[in-house]
């Protein structure tokens, strides 16, 4: 019989206790990251171009995570006979990397700083944005260890190629995270997947990114050709870092964003997609950005963020222990 929090004796509701990211424990002191899974949020917007707001996407994720807090027996899922996300899975939420305001370096090196404690742990880094630009911090914390363990291939689920070199002196904005991964020597490739519609890269950027390495599918491109010929594409055995914008989905089930683009993903087109991935290989780092709450009074577009993240980290590690058993 499986065992759950509440035969402790408490039921603990979603909306009871502090939001912390799945209702996980907080550990504030980063240098005691004792876990497999650690949830860091980056509360910063300045990067964008068009609606600000993604700076409160880590307390709503994080409020809307509390929905499917399972307590310890996990979560059932019938159509793959399988249970994610129980005991043996240790997730902790170390809070937020401080954010100050106007100075977009020292921001960015906060956000390094925290990804690099958790990677230094041992832990799978899971940072919650913020505007794209936090993947920038994101990647450059990967320095250290794509020197011991070798790079990494970035795996970006968004509406926009976001390969802008620079503009208007800008070259640390949420229009170019991409380019500034593909420059990194450890950064071994790129599958962009939902690229579509009028972008902010011009020709010359896609020209630039098909010749650094990357593959570029719309969303038109990727239902096409089906879940698993995306995955063939896709180095196997590699190890992936996931960058995933929140607005690749489609505005009808996600609103709640700053650059909406019609025509984008649908749950399980994504889904089915990072299911393949923690198959795959071995996905080593997670951001999931762009998420703006104020312009979803539903609040769906939280819930999918949350919900997505979970399911991913229970697919990385029923994987893990499958391939171990």
């Amino acid at each position: 019989m499986s065992s759950h929090g509440y035969e402790t004796g408490r039921l603990d509701l979603p909306f009871v206790g502090i939001a912390t990211f799945g209702k996980k424990p907080y550990v504030q002191d980063w240098d005691k990251i004792d876990a497999d899974v650690a949830v860091l949020g980056a509360p910063f917007d300045f990067g964008c171009q068009y609606r600000a707001g993604a700076r409160f996407g880590p307390r709503s994720i994080r409020e809307a995570s509390t929905l499917f807090s399972f307590g310890h027996a996990g979560a059932y899922d019938h159509e793959d006979d399988a249970t994610y996300l129980d005991a043996s899975v240790r997730i902790v939420d170390i809070g937020d990397a401080d954010i100050i305001h106007t100075k977009t370096d020292e921001s960015h090196a906060s956000i390094a700083y925290g990804v690099k404690k958790i990677l230094d742990a041992g832990a799978l880094p899971v940072t919650i944005g913020g505007d794209h630009s936090i993947n920038i911090p994101c990647i450059k914390a990967f320095e250290d260890n794509c020197a011991e363990n070798g790079p990494i291939h970035v795996v970006q689920i968004d509406a926009h190629l976001d390969f802008v070199d620079e503009r208007k002196g800008v070259t640390d904005g949420h229009g170019n995270p991409m380019r500034r991964a593909i420059e990194r020597d450890y950064v071994s490739g790129m599958t962009q997947l939902g690229i579509r519609n009028v972008s902010s890269t011009a020709r010359e950027g896609y020209i630039d990114a098909r010749a650094r390495g990357s593959d570029i599918l719309s969303v038109r491109q990727v239902r096409a050709l089906g879940t698993q010929s995306v995955l063939e594409r896709i180095p196997e055995g590699a190890r992936y870092y996931v960058t995933i914008d929140i607005d690749a989905f489609c505005p009808s089930i996600a609103p709640g964003t700053g650059t909406p683009s019609h025509g984008g993903f649908h749950y399980y087109d994504v889904l089915e997609i990072l299911q393949g991935l923690s198959k795959r290989g071995d996905v080593v780092g997670i951001d999931l950005v762009e998420v703006a709450p104020a312009y979803d009074p539903s609040e769906s577009t939280q819930i999918l963020a949350a919900q997505l993240l979970l399911n991913f980290i229970g697919f990385i590690f029923h994987n893990k222990k499958q391939t171990s058993a």
